[in-house]
């Protein structure tokens, strides 16, 4: 008797919303906007990084700086430096959290090789560009970088404004169309 009658058990059509429909948004932690005029950028690397608990929970919170970070060669392995995720006020009290610590990049074996002989010899220097959601992971985008001359920059900037006078011309030719 109780199945006949309508919209029983039913919440009336508003579904519950999932974590997976968050997917198509926008995954982006933090950006360093200022490499891109700083650097030339050539090769992009997908990175891990070794986290502490309180370090998520303040990711997750927006509490993640990557404008002065940059990774180094440690032996066998590349380390983050210069990044900076600010604790969360209710952090555990018998963690003593440093919001600048060194973390480790995990990357394949092969990769590794490959910058680590890229920065020795031809003088590279890894620059981290983005922080990012991939899953339930964070992850880094380090880029191999070659520092621009102050002529470099002067002549990037000069192109960006001609492409946005050159877009906004268009904008306006297609208008009257």
């Amino acid at each position: 008797m109780l199945a006949c009658v309508a919209g029983f058990g039913d919440n009336g059509g508003m579904a519950k919303k999932t974590g997976k429909d968050k997917a198509n948004g926008d995954r982006t932690i933090a950006l360093n906007k200022r490499a891109r005029h700083e650097y030339h950028l050539e090769e992009r690397h997908e990175a891990g990084l070794v986290l502490q608990g309180w370090e998520l929970k303040a990711i997750r919170a927006g509490r993640a700086n990557i404008g002065d970070a940059y990774a180094i060669i440690e032996g066998n392995e590349i380390v983050l430096v210069g990044s900076q995720i600010t604790p969360l006020i209710q952090a555990s009290t018998h963690v003593v959290a440093n919001d600048r610590r060194s973390r480790k990049l995990l990357l394949h074996r092969r990769e590794i090789d490959n910058l680590i002989g890229k920065v020795r010899r031809d003088g590279y220097t890894l620059i981290l560009t983005a922080l990012y959601w991939k899953g339930n992971k964070v992850k880094a985008e380090v880029a191999l970088a070659k520092g621009k001359q102050a002529h470099d920059k002067r002549q990037a900037s000069k192109d960006r404004d001609w492409a946005r006078d050159k877009q906004r011309a268009m904008r306006a030719h297609n208008k009257d169309a």
